[in-house]
């Protein structure tokens, strides 16, 4: 057969080559981003009396309704900003489906999607696929702080979406009010839609708040913000998320949604519903997470590896300079096949591949590998 690929450039993905290098040399994996911890028991019993109880057909296209009050509820009592669960939420299969969906209801060919690169990786296939064009603002390590004037500058009559992410993945750093605010004066007026992916808000260090987009209502009438709940509980492989947006747009997304996935996994969304009832079970992940950062940052602090402590995620970047000038894939890549520990290199999520001698490491992991992991770290 011949054919014409819609990505010819999408290779497999690093996470999957560092993953499967990890398990063919019995590594660490601090590479992909998934805790090695177990979901919290309770949760687990609540899907399975979901299960037993019989909520085992299609779910609401929309989502279940008593989750959508919950997640109404918890905007409302975090940022004292409202969504009704009926018309501007909507549970998807975790976040990249959500964002994927949103890019699909709103670019068209040759529509330009600014980015802020080191950008995750299911933004910019996603662009690609409907024609779009995926405009970049490189990061400049080791602060990642944004150039408003070069963003201020790329805005033209083409530009129909902005991609945000904060905490940001892979740099750990976060926007701060001002950030947001510049954002919004640069939006303001104009019919560009800002994608605000939030799906670390609860893991936010040292006593910072998280600037959700929703607190700054000229972003909040045109944006959509989306969450997981895979990141917030430990249940990666269960694929939940949700996202928020004002009535109109989220009227668009649901259009794609439908005949995307239709409806996601019944009974772990009638948990969830009750399982958020209790706030303590995403309001303590900052204090949980800074104790797994504080104690892999210090166990490393000896060693020679450089790091501004991460403001946010279960991420940390490490800067190698003062070790090797190899490139950041061929060193991750030797520091599994030499020292037996999985990391990702920054490059793949940079402009043309820019290499800032960074690698990112997970600690959303037990104390046990996070001090095998030091130990490694320590004699490099």
């Amino acid at each position: 057969m011949e054919f014409n690929s819609k990505l010819p450039n999408v290779k497999t993905t690093i996470f999957t080559i560092m993953s499967k290098l990890a398990k063919e040399h019995n590594a660490i994996n601090l590479s992909q981003g998934f805790p090695d911890f177990d979901t919290d028991p309770k949760l687990i019993e609540l899907v399975s009396n979901a299960m037993k109880d019989g909520y085992n057909q299609y779910a609401p296209m929309q989502g279940v309704f008593a989750l959508r009050e919950q997640v109404s509820e918890k905007f409302n009592n975090l940022y004292q900003s409202t969504y009704h669960p009926d018309t501007e939420i909507t549970i998807t299969s975790g976040a990249t489906q959500a964002i994927f969906t949103i890019v699909s209801a709103f670019i068209h060919k040759d529509d330009e999607v600014i980015m802020f690169k080191p950008a995750y990786d299911c933004y910019e296939p996603a662009i690609d696929l409907h024609e779009g064009k995926p405009v970049y603002v490189q990061l400049e390590a080791p602060n990642f702080r944004i150039n408003w004037n070069k963003v201020k500058q790329l805005i033209n009559t083409k530009t129909k979406m902005i991609i945000i992410n904060s905490p940001h993945n892979p740099s750990g750093t976060i926007w701060s009010k001002d950030d947001m605010l510049t954002l919004e004066n640069i939006v303001k007026d104009t019919d560009i839609i800002v994608l605000s992916d939030e799906v670390y808000e609860h893991i936010i260090f040292d006593g910072k708040p998280h600037q959700s987009l929703c607190l700054f209502p000229y972003l909040k009438e045109r944006s959509f913000i989306v969450a997981s709940f895979g990141k917030t509980f430990h249940n990666t492989g269960w694929k939940i998320g949700y996202c928020v947006a004002p009535k109109a747009l989220m009227h668009e997304f649901r259009k794609v949604h439908q005949f995307n996935v239709f409806c996601v996994n019944h009974p772990m969304q009638i948990a969830f519903a009750e399982y958020l009832k209790n706030e303590n079970n995403y309001l303590s992940l900052n204090n949980f997470y800074q104790e797994k950062r504080d104690f892999f940052l210090n166990g490393i602090k000896n060693s020679r590896f450089k790091f501004i402590p991460s403001q946010g995620t279960y991420f940390q970047l490490l800067g190698y300079s003062a070790i090797t000038d190899e490139n950041d894939i061929e060193f991750a890549k030797r520091l599994v096949v030499e020292h037996q520990i999985a990391t990702i290199p920054i490059s793949v999520f940079n402009t043309e591949e820019l290499d800032q001698k960074m690698l990112r490491f997970c600690f959303a992991k037990k104390e046990e590998t996070l001090q095998k992991a030091i130990e490694i770290l320590c004699e490099i």
